[in-house]
């Protein structure tokens, strides 16, 4: 197995169940990450702290941390962000947008919609099927998905580095790593975003009571440390254009930390953003809103610039994409919107 650590990777729709023990009688009181360690074949101390401060491991069903200490008795679960099994890969005649190729790694702008990786229900139709059939023997990443660097969400399009070689694969996860790589988004979000520029920092973990969001926690052993910059680009009044420069990739990093600042993207329906958050009363107003709703049927974010030196020449290269056009259909209307009405006095 390639251990390259790929933090962008650790996010499905659903938790599975990998391992469930029962303490036995007469277990004297034992760190948790060392109890599963003598147990889980192939598992390190890291791979389990990590589990743990990804909120997956469980102890009578209730999440505990790497230093809870089991006892007799204990009903002890882990909970894994891809299936218990590996379904074999078929190649899948699925055309790729590809925006550079060479040697060592490959450039694709994601279509919206389309799933990076198989998981729960979405077993076949994905990005990793399509690359299957269009490149042999990629390398594994530590998920063993072939040729994945990082990943991101089904309904948001644009950017993604595919790695054709072991050592291009080793090369780019140290720079997502270290958080050298440059990624900008463009987001449309709910609101008029106050400040002009601004940073969000914040641990991110899955909610504790809806498993399909992450959240934002205060406490530091909580999560993993994520943060984002934005800046605004423009004003609509009751929505604002915005674009994220990523320092982290953690799951659901801008979705969920733009939600906890008061402004979710327009049209998530996980984070909220499918309903209206923000505007008038008026029929036309609602009737605007599902117009644009359906002018974007999915979040309003756009992986739009993706930059990282390349693993063999030592180059800095960036790559730049146009916003797809259903997300331009939806900024215009928005655009005209705003120039025919005084939001401030609309405002309810």
């Amino acid at each position: 197995m390639n251990n390259n650590n790929t933090d962008s990777l650790d996010l499905e729709e659903e938790l599975y169940e990998h391992f469930r023990f029962e303490v036995p009688k007469g277990q004297a009181p034992l760190r948790i990450d060392k109890y599963l360690m003598g147990l889980i074949q192939n598992a390190t101390r890291n791979k389990i702290q990590n589990a743990a401060t990804e909120g997956n491991i469980f102890v009578n069903d209730v999440i505990v941390k790497s230093n809870y200490k089991v006892k007799a008795f204990d009903v002890v679960t882990v909970m894994l962000s891809h299936p218990p099994y590996e379904n074999h890969i078929i190649p899948e005649d699925i055309p790729l947008n590809i925006v550079y190729e060479d040697d060592a790694l490959l450039l694709i702008n994601k279509e919206p919609g389309m799933v990076v990786h198989p998981g729960h229900g979405n077993y076949t139709g994905t990005l990793v099927h399509a690359l299957a059939h269009h490149f042999d023997n990629l390398p594994m990443n530590s998920s063993e998905r072939p040729g994945l660097v990082h990943r991101i969400d089904k309904d948001t399009s644009g950017l993604l580095v595919i790695a054709k070689t072991e050592a291009a694969m080793t090369h780019l996860a140290k720079q997502f790593e270290a958080k050298t790589s440059e990624r900008e988004y463009v987001a449309l979000v709910w609101g008029n975003v106050v400040e002009e520029q601004g940073t969000i920092e914040g641990n991110l973990a899955r909610h504790l009571k809806d498993r399909m969001q992450m959240a934002v926690f205060a406490d530091p052993e909580i999560g993993k440390p994520a943060v984002t910059h934005y800046k605004v680009l423009e004003r609509f009044g009751y929505v604002t254009l915005i674009s994220c420069q990523l320092e982290t990739g953690r799951t659901h990093q801008i979705r969920a930390h733009m939600k906890h600042i008061g402004h979710p993207l327009f049209n998530d329906e996980r984070y909220g953003g499918h309903l209206i958050l923000k505007g008038t009363t008026f029929t036309k107003y609602k009737q605007f809103i599902d117009n644009c709703f359906k002018a974007l049927p999915r979040q309003a974010l756009h992986a739009k610039t993706l930059g990282f030196v390349h693993p063999t020449t030592g180059e800095m290269m960036r790559f730049d994409t146009e916003l797809p056009q259903d997300f331009q259909d939806c900024i215009e209307k928005w655009r005209n919107y705003s120039k025919s009405h005084n939001t401030d006095d609309e405002e309810s």
